[in-house]
């Protein structure tokens, strides 16, 4: 038996919408991650790109268990003595929701050119709209 491995236009690709609200963090960015990877699909190869594009609304109101909203600390240091910044997840909430979501996601995809080919195709919004309506997302969750 032979191997199969994708041609690059034998990879379908679709879009996926994903309503953020009211879902736990972890659990949400676990799918979108398996999603983004391509994991779900039968022609799964771990060294290709085979996923679909994700696109997500309603960031800003992800829910998160015990807690997190002032204990999980986003860390930034910018390489200089006392250059180390952190904000906790409410203040990221509130300022910037489609970077937890990111985030989260970016942290389970692979550490590597593969990955960030991944993630290239994750757009996350912080309210309902989204200016992808031409793609005809298909609901994911």
């Amino acid at each position: 038996m032979k191997t199969f491995v994708p041609k690059p236009d034998q990879i379908q690709r679709r879009w996926l919408l994903v309503d953020a609200k009211a879902k736990t963090l972890g659990r949400l960015a676990t799918k979108i991650a398996r999603t983004l990877m391509g994991k779900e699909k039968p022609e799964y190869t771990p060294f290709l790109d085979v996923g679909d594009y994700v696109i997500v609304t309603n960031a800003r109101y992800i829910r998160t268990t015990g807690a997190k909203l002032e204990q999980k600390l986003y860390r930034h240091y910018s390489g200089y003595p006392g250059g180390l910044r952190a904000r906790t997840l409410r203040e990221m909430l509130k300022n910037h929701p489609d970077r937890v979501i990111e985030h989260a996601v970016r942290l389970m995809l692979p550490k590597s050119t593969l990955g960030r080919h991944m993630f290239k195709k994750l757009r996350v919004y912080a309210d309902a709209d989204h200016p992808h309506a031409a793609q005809t997302p298909e609901p994911l969750i």
